[in-house]
């Protein structure tokens, strides 16, 4: 139960990463507010969710690129639970291209969800635990921030900015009892990959391609990034902050 008596509030919650997050901290004992762009998607995750609290969870649905979306997540989750221990910033996607070929508009319209988002749902999320002395705050970076990727240039600097954003954030709550960590995963066994897999020329060539970004030669599981996550929002992580945990199969190493 690491998480007992825990408010966590989680962009992205309705599939992948965020979905497996939600119902983990649920078991672990979590009431979990789960907001999403596709509302029908949240629904379903707190349908799922059946912690010891009893309590299935709130469904938000928004844009965390919007400033009203990210302030209004905030007061529900607040009119609901009355409190937020937790933000998991986890919304985000990909595109391909180099810097010749990537639109500037598709750029703009990737940082503004990877990486405005996590700064947005921070700008009103850091206030109320400021104001109830404290909390945890883990973000959704990349292992490819370290490593970079061919042709993933616009997704490669997003998470190298959520990456160093969430550095300079853990030094400027630091002294509030705010800790800010981030996970930095691989590829992962989701929809998100499912639908590139799908859609890929050769879908068996793309898999393997795919595992052979592992050192363990295979995808990731949801479930496996979510217990980092979970551990990094719990007190089992007192002292952890600034930090970013890879959970990448051994890819950075190879």
């Amino acid at each position: 139960m690491r998480l007992a008596n825990k408010i966590l509030l989680i962009t992205g919650g309705g599939s992948g990463i965020g979905r497996a997050t939600a119902l983990l901290a649920a078991r672990e004992g979590a009431r979990v507010a789960v907001a999403d762009r596709n509302l029908a998607a949240a629904q379903e995750t707190v349908a799922m969710l059946a912690g010891p609290s009893g309590d299935g969870g709130l469904a938000i649905g928004m844009d965390v690129t919007q400033s009203a979306d990210c302030a209004r997540m905030v007061e529900e989750t607040l009119a609901r639970f009355g409190r937020i221990d937790i933000l998991c910033s986890n919304a985000g996607y990909g595109i391909q291209g180099d810097v010749v070929s990537t639109r500037e508009e598709d750029w703009q319209a990737l940082f503004d969800v990877n990486v405005k988002g996590v700064f947005l749902c921070a700008k009103h999320v850091v206030p109320v635990m400021r104001a109830q002395g404290g909390g945890a705050i883990v973000n959704t970076a990349s292992n490819i921030a370290i490593i970079g990727l061919k042709d993933r240039v616009t997704y490669v600097a997003s998470k190298g900015a959520v990456d160093s954003l969430t550095r300079a954030m853990a030094l400027d709550h630091v002294a509030e009892n705010i800790r800010v960590n981030a996970v930095a995963p691989g590829p992962i066994g989701s929809p998100y990959f499912d639908r590139m897999i799908a859609n890929a020329p050769d879908p068996e060539e793309f898999k393997r391609v795919l595992h052979s970004r592992s050192a363990m030669n295979r995808l990731g599981r949801p479930e496996e990034v979510a217990q980092v996550i979970v551990f990094l929002a719990s007190d089992d992580a007192s002292f952890v902050t600034g930090a970013t945990y890879v959970v990448d199969g051994g890819g950075v190493v190879m």
